[in-house]
């Protein structure tokens, strides 16, 4: 089992200065491991990257609010995430892992605690698919919360699993711009297909996330931003930003004050940016 990376220690103080009410769309706490146990199955160990750790970022990057998306290698044990929740005076929400055990009132407990959907992971390095008929039980039990669904796919899931998106009774979101790489162009089937769902359905929201893992140019990963355009034009209403803090499985390990200062290369005008880390994510998380 490999141990993955440690953050920056090093945050930049971005020169981009969010607006009041900005959101952290989707990052992670990890451990600290004697507290929160790591899972048994968990496919990588990651260094501990606490609560503490977590708000000390968004003081330094000028963000208020985050969504907390719970890590594979927590497994399906949320408390950690319901414990950063907890302690947040209100500023974090999250994303629960579950499965087929879990309880319409297990997961009625977690939406109490600040839970405000459930996540899938689809890529090969994490495990590959679920079982599609698990994850329908779950999100069935789940679906009369004000709740979405989070999917982590790789970019040719985008092309195998659309009827996966059309079926479901929540909203969906698509993390990392679905993990479309850089390198093959605008233009991949990937791609097109993602955009082209994302002008039909008023369901589907993508995360303008992970420049670092789609960049075939490395820091400050801006060969990533026509793709983050591109999301943002097909659907202003439907896209959140997010850091990805402290950033599992990276080739390349960012600074996150870069990841911010992209921001407003990916929304030039001030009433996308309002859209984009404020308004769009209030509408969907229910801050």
């Amino acid at each position: 089992m490999k141990t993955i990376a440690p953050p920056d220690p090093n945050t930049r103080t971005p020169e981009y200065k969010a607006p009041p009410g900005a959101c952290d769309s989707h990052c992670h706490v990890f451990g600290p491991g004697d507290v929160f146990p790591y899972s048994e199955t968990r496919k990588y160990t990651p260094p501990d990257a606490a609560k503490e750790k977590l708000r000390e970022l968004h003081d330094k990057l000028g963000i208020q609010r985050a969504v907390i998306v719970h890590a594979s290698c927590h497994g399906t044990d949320n408390r950690v995430t319901l414990d950063a929740i907890a302690s947040s005076n209100g500023r974090y929400l999250g994303v629960c892992n579950a499965d087929t055990s879990f309880t319409e009132e297990q997961f009625e407990e977690l939406n109490a605690g600040g839970i405000r959907g459930v996540r899938f992971n689809f890529v090969k390095h994490l495990g590959g698919p679920p079982d599609l008929d698990k994850m329908r039980d779950i999100v069935n039990k789940v679906a009369h919360l004000p709740w979405h669904v989070e999917l982590h796919f790789d970019a040719k899931d985008l092309l195998e699993y659309e009827k996966v998106l059309d079926d479901m009774p929540l909203p969906v979101v698509l993390d990392h711009m679905g993990r479309t790489p850089v390198a093959d162009g605008l233009d991949q089937a990937p791609f097109r297909a993602l955009l082209k769902k994302l002008s039909d359905s008023d369901k589907l929201w993508v995360k303008v996330s992970g420049c670092e893992r789609i960049s075939a140019a490395g820091p400050p990963f801006v060969d990533a931003v026509p793709f983050a355009r591109a999301c943002i034009a097909a659907a202003p209403d439907r896209v959140i930003w997010g850091t990805d803090w402290p950033h599992p499985n990276v080739k390349i390990m960012p600074n996150d004050g870069d990841l911010v200062d992209l921001i407003p290369q990916m929304a030039p005008e001030p009433e996308m940016q309002q859209k984009l880390l404020v308004d769009n994510p209030a509408r969907l998380f229910g801050f």
